[in-house]
């Protein structure tokens, strides 16, 4: 493939209400950047009315990587999909999967598996589903 025509593949997630509190929780606690945020400039009747002041587009940079979000109706939890954190200690994966499952749902454990030192799996309090890595023999 010619360098010239690199494609990148970004995520986008759907929340039910709760954009702008997901990025700006994950830009405090993961070390992302927020880089756009534009909000509805008109709420139509498809939104809630309890809806303060929905995303209609947002960016957040994290780990490399571009997460975009939006606030949509309707909007569920990720399901059979993970955004995946590496992390290069054991002591790091543990504090992530600690901070991230907070009102959560568990998965799985952080534990040791045959491919990793730390491992684990949760859905945070926005309804974004994670993986926090830390790899065998990376610590």
């Amino acid at each position: 493939m010619p360098t010239d025509n690199l494609m990148k593949v970004d995520i986008y997630i759907n929340y039910a209400g709760h954009c702008e509190e997901a990025f700006r929780f994950y830009e405090q606690h993961l070390g992302g950047k927020i880089t756009m945020m534009t909000a509805h400039e008109q709420l139509t009747s498809n939104f809630p009315t309890d809806w303060k002041n929905p995303i209609l587009h947002a960016r957040i940079e994290i780990g490399g990587i571009t997460l975009m979000g939006a606030d949509i109706p309707n909007a569920e939890p990720m399901r059979s999909a993970y955004l995946t954190i590496r992390v290069d200690t054991p002591e790091k994966a543990e504090q992530t999967f600690n901070l991230l499952s907070i009102d959560g749902q568990v998965f799985m454990q952080m534990e040791q598996t045959f491919f990793a030192t730390r491992f684990g799996m949760l859905r945070d309090k926005f309804g974004t589903s994670w993986m926090i890595l830390n790899e065998t023999g990376k610590h």
